[in-house]
């Protein structure tokens, strides 16, 4: 008899190897048959790219009942598109999850972040999906405390679903805080400051780093995701894959006419 249980698909950014992408794949056992699409090595700042240089290679992990774990040589979006094509019975999932990532996606950070990537390429198959995100950026992180709120969401959403191509941006504080609870709110307002900081290679060849930091422009705002992380509250916000701005269609039309 064919399983009723929902069709989960788990990745990230952070690499097939990442403590966070096992703590996730383990609460969504709690839930459905789970595919596992990761990538072989680290892919953070990926955000939508695509593989087409080089031929992708996937390497089969684990194959049990209920889990099945890839490995694929490309970016985390290669990963969704891999196993919706490939692996999932009728090229279709429940729910698309991405991460633990190590590290925030929160602000204009979701824009770079290939965990987030992962979510939006669910949405644009109008999966429902959720990405989620620690503000701890350490190797080895006590998930933990996010346990029971992941397992909150991922109810609600396996249950309620989410409107056409909306998918979760969600950051956890790091998991030391007291946790005040959950707050759905917007992106916050903000630019990164950046900066190429200049040295030389051990074959004193010139070679840049990038580096820099984020500048917050409404930091009193409490909807804001950067407030509420910031007062220890886990920040979820929606977002849309259709971004046109309906307000400059209408001024430009005019204008254009």
């Amino acid at each position: 008899m064919k399983s009723t249980k929902p069709v989960i698909l788990v990745s990230n950014d952070d690499g097939f190897s990442a403590q966070g992408l096992h703590f996730l794949t383990e609460i969504m056992c709690e839930f459905g048959e789970v595919y596992v699409v990761a990538p072989e090595q680290h892919q953070s700042g990926m955000a939508h790219a695509l593989t087409f240089q080089v031929p992708l290679r996937a390497k089969c992990r684990q194959n049990d009942e209920n889990l099945h774990i890839y490995s694929l040589n490309g970016t985390p979006v290669d990963c969704i598109k891999f196993g919706l094509d490939q692996l999932l019975p009728n090229h279709k999932a429940d729910l698309v999850v991405s991460g633990i990532n190590h590290g925030s996606n929160s602000a204009n950070s979701s824009i770079y972040s290939g965990t987030v990537a992962c979510a939006r390429e669910g949405a644009i198959n109008n999966i429902p999906s959720i990405a989620f995100s620690s503000l701890d950026f350490a190797e080895k992180i006590n998930f933990e405390p996010y346990r029971k709120y992941i397992q909150k969401i991922t109810k609600t959403i396996l249950e309620h679903g989410l409107n056409e191509h909306i998918f979760l941006n969600i950051n956890f504080p790091k998991p030391e805080k007291n946790i005040q609870g959950i707050k759905v709110c917007h992106m916050t307002k903000g630019l990164w400051i950046e900066r190429f900081e200049k040295e030389k290679d051990p074959r004193n060849n010139t070679c840049y780093w990038l580096t820099g930091e984020y500048h917050n422009e409404e930091p009193d705002n409490h909807d804001s995701d950067e407030w509420c992380l910031a007062h220890d509250f886990i920040a979820i916000v929606p977002m849309k894959v259709e971004n046109s701005d309906e307000q400059s269609i209408r001024t430009l039309s005019l204008l254009m006419n």
